[in-house]
Formats: C-alpha cells, structure tokens, sequence
C-alpha cells in the first residue's frame, strides 16, 4: 500500500472530506441562468403559470416597500425581461437585499415593453399577475395583498397570469 493510500485510509480522508464539504457550504450560492435586474446576492426564482403562449417577453416589475410607488409611472425599481415560454415561464430576479418587495408581471406578447390595454379604461389586454396572487376581479389588489418578504437568497415563488 502506498504511502498515500494509507494516509488517506489512517482518517486523513475524512478530515479532507469534511474541509471540503466546509468550502462547498461556505460558497456562495450561483443564481440561475435566466436572471433578470441588477446583479446583487439576493434573488428570487419565480415561476410564472398559465402562460397562454411563448410570444414575446416575460416582463417582471419590482418595486420597493412603499405603497405609494406601487403601480405608478417610474414608482419601480425595475423591469426584469426573459423570453416568454408556455405554458408557463421560469426565472430568477435579483433584487438589491433581503427584505420586503412587490412584483407584478406581465406578458408582453408583442414584445412592445409596454403593458398593451384597451378603451378609456386602459385595461390591459396582455396577460398579468402580482405576487401573493390576489384576486384582481373588479380592480388592481391592495399594495398589502401583494408584498413578498423575500427573507434570503434563492427562495421561490408562483405567479398566476390573468388574461382579460
């Protein structure tokens, strides 16, 4: 038996072993490929259901804590786009550190980078959803129906798309 050998049979491996399992834990963890936003070391997976077809983008809006930003012209942090896929949409999106966010989709067949809508009412014609799947029946959810503690990295998340 090689000197080698023995070393490592003489409980030298599982002293290597265990350093080595120590760097792997010690890493930090790789975000997916199909990211979106700012890079940083906090994200979130996300999976968007009931995409009706592969057209165009999968627009992810983030928004900050602050209702007040919540659905206005420039309120966001900002959009995160990926090819749209059916029937339903796989992604991650950065954001700048755990804490407490709203995310709204949409479907953005025409890849516009536009919410489409329709009438004096500009309801939307695209596919959308909000974190929290709230109902959206009569009107857009309540800024506190929609808000994601996103406590760490890499944790997970579904979003059901309504289309009009």
């Amino acid at each position: 038996m090689s000197k080698t050998i023995r070393a490592l049979t003489g409980g030298h491996f599982i002293g290597l072993a265990a350093a080595a399992s120590a760097l792997c834990a010690a890493a930090p963890a790789q975000a997916a490929p199909n990211c979106a936003g700012p890079a940083s070391d906090t994200w979130i997976n996300i999976t968007v259901t009931n995409v009706r077809n592969g057209n165009g983008l999968m627009a992810v809006t983030l928004y900050a804590d602050d209702s007040r930003r919540f659905l206005v012209k420039h309120g966001s942090m900002y959009v995160g786009r990926v090819p749209a896929t059916a029937p339903e949409t796989r992604m991650c999106l950065f954001v700048p550190k755990p804490g407490v966010y709203a995310i709204a989709v949409y479907h953005d067949e025409d890849s516009s980078q536009t919410i489409n809508r329709s009438g004096m009412l500009g309801i939307p014609t695209e596919g959308f959803g909000f974190s929290n799947d709230p109902p959206t029946i009569a009107s857009l959810p309540a800024f506190r129906s929609v808000r994601l503690h996103i406590g760490k990295t890499n944790l997970s998340t579904r979003i059901t798309l309504k289309y009009p």
